[in-house]
Parts: C-alpha cells; structure tokens; sequence
C-alpha cells in the first residue's frame, strides 16, 4: 500500500490531542457523551437544500430565534421567596402564562378560535357577522334545485381569508410541536436547529399532499382541465364560481398570506435567498389578489396547482435529505424532473398563451362596467406577473441542476464519509444552518492521483471544525 509522509492515516478524522484521546479511554462516561454528540453520515446528496419557496419558518423557529439563549424555569419565571401580595401572584401567573404561550406557540391561535367559534355558537346562523368569516359569502340563488350554487366575490372574503389564516397558523403550529417533533427525534435528529428545519419541511409536505389533489379535483370541474389554457379565457369574465373552487382559491389565498407575514417580519436570521424567497411571495400575493379581482382566477388556479405539486416533492425531498435516507439520491432525480416538468413547462405554456389565446378567444377590450378587463392592459401586468415568478423558478432551477451534478461528481466520496466526524451542539449546528448559501457546499472531491495500478491512492479533505473552535485540519485516505 502506498504511504504519504506529513499525512495522517485513515480513519482518524478527530482533532482532539493525544492527552484528549488517553482521557476519553480512561473516562468511560466522557467516552459515552462524545460518542452521543457524534456526527450522523452525510446526507445521500451530501448537503442542505436551500432551494424553492418552503422555506418560510414557523412561529417557534422564529420565537426561539429572538429570545436566544434565555432560558426559563419550569415554572416559567424565577421563584422568589414568600409572595405575600396578590400583584405578585397575577405577575407570576402573567409569566408562567407567557412562557408556555412561547413554548406551546400554538396556544394563541387557539385562543383565538376558540373565541371567534364561541361568538358563532352563541347565535349559529347567518344574521351573525362571525357567519362571514367562517364560511363562503355571496351564495347566489338557483333557479333549480338540480343547479350547482355558484359563488360571487366581494369585500367579505377578506374576513373569510383573515379567519382561515388563523387556522393554518394553529394547524402549522401544532402538528410540527405535537406531532413532527416526536417523527424527528424517532429520525435521529438531535439537533433543534435540523429538527425544525425537518419539521416545516414535512409540515409543507403534509399541506400540499392534500392541497395538491385537491386543487386537481377542482381543475377537472373546470373546462381548464387538464392545463387547457383555451378554458382560461373561454367565456370571460368568470365572475362566479362553485363553492369547492372558491373555497380552495381562497384557503389557498390564506397560506400564502400567512406564510409572508412571518417571513416578512424578520423574526429569522435571513438566509441568503432571503430576496428571493420574499420576492416569490410578493410576486405569488399579487397574482392571487388581482387574478381574483378581475377574474383571472383560471390562470391562477393553473399556476396554483404546478407550484403545489413541484413543493410537495421539493419538501419531501428536503425531509429524505435531512434524515439522510437511503433513495435521497433517486427522489432528488424524480424532483428535479416535476420541477421542470410543472414549474418551467407547463408554466412556460400557460406565459405563451397570452401572445394567443389571451387576444384570439373571447372578448379583449377595457370595459369597467361589464366587467371585462381581458385587455391590453391586462396583458402586460399578467405577463409581468408570471415571468417574475417563472425567472425566480429558473433561478432555483440554476441551484438545483447544480447540487444534482456535484452529488454526481462526488457521491463516491460522500457515501464514505467517517462515523468520526464530531457533531456540535444545536446551538452550532444552527449557525452552519443560517451559514448555508441558497444551495448546498458541494460533497468532498477526491484531489489525488491513482498510484500503483489504482489500487491505491491518496486524497486531502478538510475535517469540519470542532464545536470549540479549532482548526481544520488535513486529513488523508488511503485504499
């Protein structure tokens, strides 16, 4: 076997001195920790995922991102000495009160159902305004009982989308802390940081395995069914809709909404697509409130249903890579291509229709009295609107392409990455987290040359730095 002076051998990828090492020997306990605070193998792509628009935090990601390091007792405050005054007990009890509404973030959202359902119960019917925000306004009336009820639009559907905002934010809330929280730890997460990160990415997943096919059942009520981009402008304006399509395009309207007021109020170290990713929302908010106003609601609903799907594979892909399974590789290449298929295909179709079928079928004239707003004016914000999104899409695309070529060009050396590399505490895995570029550091490239037939060689591969600061260090491999 082939050997290399000044390199240490394989497998010693540890920093620790030679008194450090005697020490672990001698102190089976110590020995024990450290093995516990190991690092778990790389992931199959060899990396974070910092790709797409699922990456909007949750309420107590961002919570515990502004308290820091404060830490609470368990009864959520310092316990003095003798409380003799009933102000005391009311500021204890306002204390205990707040930390476990910051523990338990899901407890407001709560609240606050519980009090908008108690003033619905109190008189359960439609003279009650609360009767607006919890189910569809503007039910028209039938002429038979045989017809389907269709749905107008008006001022009211805010309140519609203002309580349902509420909801998913309860919903998100609960399911991650409740539920996710256990599912990561059963994945051998240990680290809070890549515990909530697996968390919103498989509460993103969970959202949109449903929204996904549901969105599709309502497309095939439609004449859009399926991506028929002549349905769109067939008989416009749609100004009414069945309730299911109503009640999907505004729910939706209510995700959207309130994934970008947490993310737009900065309660989280920004990531370095952080533009992006707000831009995304900005862009994706106006299509959703303008295509409803003026009736473009069956482009919205296209573009709705390819961006759900595509973020279904995305956060699933995200949560394999996370928890380092074993088809992380081949999901990845199954993604890549819903992506491209739905975001930058079907996409593409629908942004080439306005040049035809946009101007050709139906009406295309400025009537604000009718309604039809199909015009030249509409047509230059549309085409604005969906080429921001689709240039954001190609831009994540650029980052998806590229961590798919570099796990090709260095999976080899991924899979064979040491048990040995130290893993650091939460707080240190967060800060390589936050660290992380819109796309992954790509995997280890072996750097030496064959010698002797191939039978063996020599690489360099910098070992990360240890949680107490100390220096990379250049570690060899031999075969």
């Amino acid at each position: 076997m082939a050997s290399t002076e000044g390199v240490e051998p394989f497998p010693a990828l540890s920093t620790s001195t030679a008194s450090d090492h005697h020490h672990a020997h001698s102190n089976p306990a110590a020995n024990d920790a450290a093995a516990a605070r190991r690092r778990r193998k790389s992931s199959s792509l060899g990396s974070q995922l910092r790709v797409g628009d699922t990456g909007a935090p949750s309420l107590g990601t961002s919570i515990a991102h502004l308290n820091g390091s404060k830490k609470y007792s368990k009864d959520g405050a310092a316990t003095p000495g003798k409380r003799s005054s009933k102000r005391r007990k009311a500021r204890s009890a306002l204390r205990r009160a707040k930390h476990f509404a910051f523990k338990h973030t899901w407890a407001i959202p709560l609240a606050i159902l519980a009090v908008v359902l108690s003033l619905y119960a109190v008189n359960p019917t439609e003279s009650n305004v609360i009767h607006r925000f919890i189910f569809l306004s503007y039910k028209l009336p039938v002429s038979s009982p045989d017809e389907v009820p269709q749905y107008g639009k008006g001022k009211w559907d805010f309140a519609f989308v203002s309580f349902y905002i509420v909801v998913l934010t309860f919903a998100r809330e609960f399911v991650m802390q409740e539920v996710l929280r256990r599912t990561a730890r059963w994945a051998g997460l240990k680290s809070h940081s890549k515990q909530d990160r697996y968390m919103e990415q498989m509460y993103t997943a969970f959202y949109f395995g449903i929204l996904g096919p549901a969105g599709m059942y309502v497309m095939s009520r439609t004449p859009v069914w399926y991506f028929n981009t002549h349905g769109m402008y067939e008989n416009f304006p749609h100004k009414t809709h069945e309730a299911c399509f109503k009640f999907y395009y505004l729910f939706q309207a209510a995700y959207w909404a309130q994934q970008a007021i947490v993310l737009l109020l900065g309660m989280e170290k920004p990531r370095k697509d952080f533009k992006e990713l707000v831009g995304h929302h900005i862009v994706s908010l106006a299509l959703i409130g303008l295509s409803y106003r003026f009736h473009f609601t069956y482009i919205g609903l296209a573009v709705y249903i390819t961006h759900d799907i595509s973020d279904f594979f995305l956060a699933t892909s995200k949560s394999l890579n996370y928890v380092d399974h074993a088809i992380t590789g081949p999901y990845y290449f199954l993604f890549m291509c819903v992506w491209i298929y739905l975001r930058h295909f079907l996409n593409l179709k629908i942004i080439f229709s306005l040049f035809t079928e946009f101007k050709t079928v139906g009406p295309y004239e400025l009537n604000w009295e009718t309604q039809q707003y199909k015009s030249p004016l509409a047509f230059y914000i549309t085409l604005a609107l969906l080429s921001s999104l689709q240039a954001l899409n190609l831009f994540w695309l650029f980052f998806i392409i590229r961590i798919a070529y570099r796990f090709i060009a260095g999976s080899e050396l991924a899979d064979e990455r040491s048990d040995a590399e130290s893993e650091g505490e939460g707080e240190d895995d967060s800060k390589a987290d936050d660290e992380d570029a819109a796309t992954p550091a790509p995997p280890a490239l072996l750097k030496g040359a064959a010698a002797n037939g191939g039978k063996s060689y020599a690489a360099v591969v910098e070992a990360p730095a240890t949680a107490n600061g100390s220096a990379r260090k250049k570690v060899g491999l031999k075969k």
